[in-house]
């Protein structure tokens, strides 16, 4: 799998001891889609996966092989990218012109709870919690697929 292709966003502090866990998580996640463990997989997520896709529809490998829809995994998510963001972690990957996804899991006790998946959506993530009496909204993370300035992408904001 591509553990050692993943890169790291630059972090200007320590990461705190549950992001670091909830990121561990997901690479090993990752990992085990590869490896075709569907044991290790079922017992990362939670009995009741909440689930939420943008894309074209036909673009939803992801969700196939987590629902067992798809016994063969027919593309291979390997990021290029994770990075914990409190209880969320984002992966990003990208497969040449034709494929940029970004993958959101929300963890809870070290389950996945939840999970988005935007497949050729750009996407950007605010912090929209009010600090005091100003609301800031700074950019938490932002998608950077490699070969943006040769096509357009519909674009998102995700609050957390």
């Amino acid at each position: 799998m591509a553990g050692e292709h993943i890169e790291s966003s630059p972090m200007p502090q320590i990461m705190p001891k549950q992001e670091t866990h909830n990121k561990e998580t997901i690479v090993e996640l990752y990992n085990a889609l590869a490896q075709g463990n569907t044991d290790t997989v079922a017992g990362l997520l939670a009995t009741d996966l909440e689930w939420w896709f943008h894309g074209p529809s036909h673009c939803q490998y992801m969700m196939k092989v987590l629902t067992g829809e798809s016994p063969v995994i027919e593309f291979r998510f390997e990021p290029r990218s994770v990075t914990a963001i409190d209880d969320r972690v984002i992966a990003e990957g990208w497969e040449g012109a034709q494929a940029y996804w970004v993958h959101v899991w929300t963890l809870k006790d070290g389950l996945i709870t939840q999970f988005r998946e935007y497949f050729n959506t750009w996407l950007t993530v605010r912090d929209l919690k009010p600090v005091g009496w100003a609301h800031r909204s700074p950019t938490l993370w932002q998608s950077q697929p490699r070969d943006l300035y040769k096509r357009s992408l519909p674009g998102l904001i995700l609050g957390i």
